[in-house]
């Protein structure tokens, strides 16, 4: 990259939200180097992981206001058995952080099914043990707050076990 990157893509205030606030400016170095990529190999169509959900939501917000020629393909998240979202961070869990790493999937399915609201879900992780950055629902669109009558939703939440930070999240 040229020194200094002086160009970059500004994302919409949605990227200083949710991920956004505990990794200020991220979405910008995203939004540019995706951008970077797809001028150079100009694909047809590009996959990116649900997983990453606020990502994939920034890159197809990018593509569609620039026009570019390019699908963006929603990859679904990959799970291990026990239903923990495959990451290479999984690698940094002790083996006890490993086994007690599924239950930020079992708390969003908890929030889906109606069981938990996301500031209960945040105190039932805190109370696992886990230091819980956020637990929200979101519209699936455009990761804004929903006003009530949404059924496009999505639940997201991202916390800290030992030192590893996970995320995930669950399509309602």
């Amino acid at each position: 990259y040229p020194e200094p990157q002086t160009y970059m893509v500004r994302p919409p205030p949605i990227a200083n939200e949710l991920e956004g606030v505990f990794r200020p400016g991220f979405f910008h170095g995203v939004a540019t180097v995706v951008l970077k990529l797809l001028n150079c190999v100009q694909p047809v169509a590009a996959v990116f992981g649900k997983k990453d959900y606020q990502q994939l939501m920034v890159v197809r917000g990018m593509v569609r206001q620039l026009d570019l020629p390019v699908e963006i393909v929603a990859g679904e998240t990959a799970r291990e058995r026990d239903g923990l979202a495959m990451s290479s961070r999984n690698n940094y869990l002790s083996a006890a952080e490993r086994a007690e790493a599924p239950r930020l999937y079992r708390t969003l399915l908890e929030v889906k099914a109606g069981n938990l609201s996301g500031e209960k879900a945040v105190a039932a992780l805190a109370a696992a043990g886990w230091k819980p950055d956020y637990v929200e629902i979101r519209r699936r669109r455009d990761l804004s707050r929903p006003d009530g009558a949404e059924r496009e939703l999505v639940v997201l939440g991202a916390a800290r076990l030992g030192t590893t930070r996970l995320i995930d999240n669950v399509e309602l």
